[in-house]
């Protein structure tokens, strides 16, 4: 029995998880996330893997970085989304965050950071797709938006059959509130209002996904991705027709489920 799990299910063709409480379930998603890795490893020499930011991730990101058998050099490191034009050094930014909490601590082959100062954003967008169409992903690990959104593909710009992997897109209010709301900026004026990100095929074309959910106030987000229909109006639902996914929550995430 995994420590502190309360409920198996799942829906369509989307496996859950729910745990007693947020560190538990960042505990058995790490576990996890670090088979996976090592799986990658030891059949091709080479893991590669996307990250996600955000509050949601901290338990997550922090028990994956104690984890001492896997071998980080051979870890190549992605990630969901940045702010377009946010200064390298704000405290905010996706590429300090995963820095501050993960990369310090771990030595792996490369981080490959989403360009978020192009001189050229079509350009940048199109340099950042071949680079992983040259790295196929082994693992991307997500979270969910309050709004539903998957990285920064939110309702409004979502496209479950995008032609490109990635793109930059206009942030709703919602996405922005959430910024502040987790106190990463003061203000919504100060909240970027444009971003990169990978796109919705892209995510899928992992060949695994683990999507950790935890805290009370992505509830509603939770009901609305398993229960809703399948739309771009809340776009985390494509997860439910995605063999390869499994959301991870915990009991306040799913308590309206």
């Amino acid at each position: 029995m995994k420590n502190g799990l309360l409920k198996e299910m799942k829906l369509e063709k989307l496996s859950i998880e729910v745990y007693k409480s947020n560190k538990e379930m960042g505990e058995a998603a790490a576990k996890e996330a670090a088979n996976l890795i090592k799986e990658a490893i030891n059949s091709k020499r080479t893991a590669n893997v996307i990250l996600a930011t955000g509050n949601s991730q901290l338990s997550f990101l922090e028990k994956l970085r104690e984890m001492k058998d896997i071998y980080w050099p051979a870890v190549n490191i992605f990630h969901l989304d940045e702010y377009l034009d946010l200064p390298f050094e704000h405290p905010a930014s996706f590429s300090s965050f995963l820095k501050k909490n993960f990369l310090s601590y771990v030595n792996v082959c490369s981080f490959f950071p989403v360009p978020c100062h192009p001189q050229d954003v079509e350009i940048a967008c199109k340099g950042y797709e071949y680079l992983l169409k040259a790295h196929p992903i082994d693992v991307c690990f997500a979270g969910i938006g309050e709004n539903g959104h998957l990285a920064f593909n939110e309702p409004t710009v979502a496209d479950f059959d995008d032609p490109v992997w990635v793109k930059t897109v206009k942030l709703e209010e919602k996405s922005r509130q959430q910024q502040i709301n987790e106190e990463h900026f003061k203000s919504l004026e100060e909240v970027p209002t444009h971003a990169i990100t990978l796109t919705i095929p892209e995510l899928l074309s992992a060949k695994k996904i683990l999507c950790m959910v935890p805290e009370k106030r992505k509830a509603n987000a939770v009901r609305s991705t398993l229960y809703e229909p399948i739309s771009h109006g809340f776009p985390a639902s494509i997860l439910r027709k995605t063999g390869n996914a499994k959301l991870f929550l915990d009991r306040d995430s799913a308590s309206e489920i």
